[in-house]
């Protein structure tokens, strides 16, 4: 259990950084870049994906671009504590409106309940942003279509990671790969950029790189020794810990209402992946 707190709080500390950088695209490049180099250097001591998984690891490339840069777009104009709910406990919410409509595998009640919570969440989330005049419609847009693509790598990711044989190696050339074509593409766009901006940066992307690696390694270790559902709805306190660093770190003014709706919002992706 403390694992997969501490792999919450990873995650919700490399969205903080992202949050806080000046210019949050190449932010999350240098982020990337770093956790594709401590992925890459861990490579060599590790088994080669099993040839059914490739597909499936390149569409999971492919998917993370998308996701990368919706989280950084989603930043640009959008608090932490209005954003990271959005992106991660709709996600949840997503999957299970999807599977029932397009799978016919509905949720059992709890898992309805959760959806109840997490809509209602998100709009309480939205008036208060909306009252304070702070409401940005394409970060919202943004952070509505990453819960999205959540939804889309979990599906990939979790049949990819069955069929390759070796977790760990299979999320390790997952990051490598992102690493490369991120890095390649910034490099050819914007290569004066990326090298002014490099330096200052650095100390603060090897932080989030490594948070990257850390929460997923931990989370993947974790269904190993636990219930997958359990290992799921524990991680979705990463919502909380992304509301108390926005909150202590970044200076953030978190309402009653942004506290209650990110409450509902947590409850309700806990609810879902345990139903």
């Amino acid at each position: 259990m403390l694992a997969i707190l501490l792999g919450a709080l990873l995650h919700a500390t490399w969205n903080a950084l992202l949050r806080s950088a000046t210019d949050k695209l190449l932010d999350s490049v240098f982020v990337i870049g770093v956790a594709g180099f401590l992925a890459g250097s861990l490579l060599p001591f590790m088994p080669f994906p099993a040839a059914a998984s490739w597909p499936y690891l390149m569409g999971s490339v492919l998917i993370h671009l998308a996701y990368f840069t919706f989280v950084a777009l989603a930043y640009r104009d959008a608090e932490l504590s209005f954003a990271y709910p959005i992106m991660r406990g709709t996600a949840p919410a997503l999957s299970a409106i999807g599977a029932a409509l397009l799978l016919n595998e509905s949720p059992a009640l709890l898992g309805w309940l959760g959806v109840l919570l997490i809509s209602f969440g998100v709009f309480v989330l939205s008036f208060d942003s909306w009252r304070s005049g702070s409401l940005s419609r394409s970060s919202l847009l943004f952070a509505f279509s990453n819960a999205g693509v959540i939804v889309m790598y979990t599906l990939v990711d979790g049949q990819g990671v069955r069929l390759s044989n070796h977790a760990i190696s299979y999320i390790g050339w997952m990051f490598f790969l992102i690493s490369i074509v991120i890095v390649l593409a910034s490099l050819v766009l914007h290569r004066g950029m990326v090298v002014r901006f490099l330096r200052p940066s650095l100390a603060k992307s090897a932080v989030g790189g490594a948070c990257v690696l850390g929460s997923y390694g931990i989370a993947l270790w974790a269904m190993t020794r636990a219930p997958i559902a359990l290992v799921a709805g524990l991680r979705e306190t990463s919502v909380i810990f992304a509301m108390l660093i926005a909150a202590y770190f970044l200076g953030e003014r978190i309402t009653r209402l942004r506290l209650l709706s990110v409450l509902m919002v947590t409850a309700g992706a806990i609810a879902i992946k345990i139903s």
